[in-house]
């Protein structure tokens, strides 16, 4: 696939207040790896290469292991996940597949189990955004380096 229109470049108001949610993501009290776990998964469901390969990258230099990053896509089947993150996971992907069941209560609530209500705001907030932005590059043909 060739890139198509470069939103950064046409239109960058609106590439700004994309970049201004990452940004914010940044400031939240979501352990860094966790919001690449993240941003992984809902790349990995939504096919985003480009998302990928930044994601893998940078899920590595904050100390992710390769096994977790290989495994993420079976997390379901290995016991390389905490309770919590396996929650968090449950919800990215609901979030992720919102047209199959929406988000279920019992995915919710999971989340709500371990994490206080304004973390489950900014992990619902994570997952918007990299679902956001897997459109973004996928729409605009956007290409891993």
């Amino acid at each position: 696939m060739t890139e198509r229109v470069q939103i950064a470049k046409e239109i960058p108001a609106a590439y700004q207040a994309m970049s201004g949610l990452e940004k914010y993501l940044g400031t939240t009290s979501i352990d860094k790896q966790l919001l690449e776990l993240i941003k992984i998964r809902a790349s990995q469901i939504n096919g985003c290469a480009f998302c990928i390969n930044m994601h893998t990258k940078d899920a590595r230099n904050l100390g992710e292991t390769e096994q977790r990053i290989y495994a993420l896509s079976a997390w379901r089947d290995t016991p390389y996940f905490t309770k919590e993150e396996r929650a968090v996971l449950a919800l990215t992907e609901a979030v992720t597949v919102i047209t199959k069941e929406h988000v279920p209560d019992a995915v919710y609530e999971e989340v709500a189990r371990y994490f206080e209500s304004k973390q489950v705001g900014e992990i619902i907030m994570a997952i918007i955004t990299i679902n956001g932005w897997n459109r973004l590059a996928i729409s605009t043909g956007m290409m891993p380096e």
